[in-house]
């Protein structure tokens, strides 16, 4: 397997995606080099992260013997950001319509805009990065969303890369699905759905989170500073 939803921003400074579905310490490794990848931010919570975990092959001691496996190689660094949709603002049950799933989107960014700040400082460094949450559409999605806005881009440009979203969710949701049941064999088969809001990407949600965007910080720079990027790093996102 591999990650999925995966696509180029900002020039390709940024890449977006789903969690590394299926690869191996030596697809891993692979995937990473074939990318360019500097860092990866990982958005995902903690048991997330337990379920489809980042693997690198094992180093070799000088003395011949296998050193503990590193979670990334050492050119890559890996940046664990997590925040867990079920442990902040809002609640992923309440979401029935596009402007709900917008409106959860805002509320991540007001009570934690320094979350947004860590994800995108890697690349404001001017490192190649891979930001990706578990299905890389709603975490992934408002850090891209302001990523992109930072970089220039227009606010059709990044409703229009929210939606791209939606032609590659049946595929992420089976594989997803798949992966919660052999970790948690309880888990409904309802739960991913694609009738559920929360696991669709329209084009109105993300207007919505942009509306309320430009309503609630303005500018994309003077949110980015106040989360706790330099003026120096803001302007390297453009």
């Amino acid at each position: 397997m591999a990650v999925l939803n995966l696509r180029p921003l900002a020039g390709g400074r940024i890449l977006r995606g789903s969690q590394p579905f299926g690869l191996d310490a030596a697809a891993t490794s692979g995937f990473l080099a074939e990318h360019g990848i500097q860092a990866i931010v990982d958005l995902r919570s903690e048991l997330e992260r337990s379920l489809v975990p980042w693997l690198v092959p094992e180093n070799v001691n000088h003395d011949g013997g296998h050193a503990p496996a590193a979670v990334v190689p050492p050119a890559v660094e890996l940046i664990n950001n997590p925040l867990d949709p079920n442990a902040i603002a809002g609640s992923l049950q309440a979401v029935q319509t596009a402007e709900d799933l917008g409106e959860l989107y805002l509320g991540w960014i007001r009570l934690r805009p320094g979350w947004v700040a860590d994800a995108l400082r890697p690349v404001a460094q001017g490192k190649r990065t891979l930001v990706h949450c578990s299905l890389g559409k709603d975490r992934t999605g408002v850090v891209s969303a302001i990523g992109l806005l930072a970089a220039g881009g227009t606010e059709d440009e990044v409703v229009a890369d929210y939606a791209a979203t939606t032609t590659n969710l049946p595929d992420v949701l089976k594989i997803m699905a798949e992966t919660w049941r052999l970790s948690v064999p309880s888990t409904p088969a309802e739960y991913f759905s694609p009738d559920l809001m929360i696991l669709q990407s329209p084009e109105a949600a993300m207007r919505h989170f942009l509306a309320g965007f430009a309503k609630e910080f303005g500018g994309v720079g003077g949110f980015l500073r106040e989360a706790g990027l330099t003026a120096v790093e803001v302007e390297a996102l453009r």
